[in-house]
């Protein structure tokens, strides 16, 4: 049995691609999209007739509301292929509003409906910001599921926990690549901050019972992934889940509930102004979001400018 197959038995494997063609290969429950993946995937050869068919049948909509169309339809492509759910994301220009960020998603689910497509095999994709995480909050009540993405810090987690959020997506790498730069050093997968903090949030949800899953994502090596084995689920590039699929070394698996006798993770404040000042206090997580949602803006305008020049 190869290592990507070990590793199934004990995490759910979720595609991390707009790439239908690596979905069909690695056979992954599930599959993330971020703006950039997508952006990526329409300028394959591949790919440009679903792009050009998608804005030709839309064209008499704005921009903004053809980029929805084409993210609902490499969602549909995707759930043709996946047995799970797709994510897909609200745009990251609407990270810091509530009330957009809600009716985004009201947007989006309306229409997967239209398309036939069940709310429960759709996460709404969001940015861990206060605002992102009231918004989903939100959704969850009205039985829409969501994927709070950027998320780098304990108290993003245990705020999206709170607000029993279905699934988060810490970024293992990125975390690592924060450490990396400031320290000027590499980091065994034991030592690596990225995966010392999904192991953290793995163990609080655990031990108090939330039941959010924990999705470890933004993956640098196999290092990283292996040291998560037992996670609930982790989302991996297509690059990566060819490196699995190609050795045979034995998975250990890394990630368990916690004993119920182990010391209990110290309980977070989740309160606006503690959240805040949690957030603010860690240069690193601070950083990293706003970078991120940053770099998923650009790329949400390059497929807008894309599609005008269509």
């Amino acid at each position: 049995m190869n290592t990507l197959d070990q590793l199934k038995q004990f995490t759910v494997v979720v595609a991390d691609t707009g790439d239908f063609n690596a979905m069909r290969a690695y056979a992954p429950r599930d599959a993330t999209t971020n703006p950039s993946l997508i952006l990526k995937a329409v300028q394959q050869d591949a790919y440009k007739p679903l792009f050009s068919e998608t804005v030709a049948a839309n064209r008499s909509l704005k921009v903004g509301e053809i980029v929805d169309r084409v993210l609902i339809r490499f969602g549909l492509e995707i759930l043709k292929i996946v047995p799970g759910r797709v994510s897909t994301e609200v745009d990251a220009r609407l990270s810091f509003d509530t009330q957009a960020t809600i009716a985004k998603a009201h947007e989006l689910i309306a229409l997967y409906a239209a398309a036939g497509i069940d709310k429960s095999r759709v996460l709404i994709k969001i940015a861990s910001t206060w605002e992102g995480i009231q918004a989903a909050t939100v959704l969850e009540k009205e039985g829409i599921h969501c994927n709070l993405t950027l998320l780098f810090s304990a108290v993003q987690a245990a705020a999206c926990a709170e607000g029993n959020i279905t699934l988060i997506s810490p970024f293992v790498g990125r975390i690592m690549d924060w450490y990396k730069k400031r320290d000027g050093k590499d980091f065994t997968a034991e030592e690596d901050p990225g995966v010392q903090s999904v192991r953290f949030i793995y163990t609080y949800f655990k031990h108090y019972g939330y039941k959010t899953e924990v999705m470890g994502a933004s993956f640098r090596n196999i290092g990283e992934i292996l040291a998560l084995a037992g996670c609930d689920l982790l989302t991996i590039s297509p690059d990566l889940l060819n490196q699995l699929q190609g050795m045979n070394d034995p998975v250990e698996r890394k990630l368990l509930p916690p004993d119920a006798a182990a010391v209990a993770p110290f309980k977070l404040n989740t309160a606006e102004p503690a959240f805040r000042y949690a957030l603010n206090n860690d240069a690193m997580a601070t950083e990293k979001l706003a970078e991120g949602i940053r770099a998923f803006a650009v790329d949400a305008g390059k497929l807008e400018a894309l599609i005008s020049a269509a």
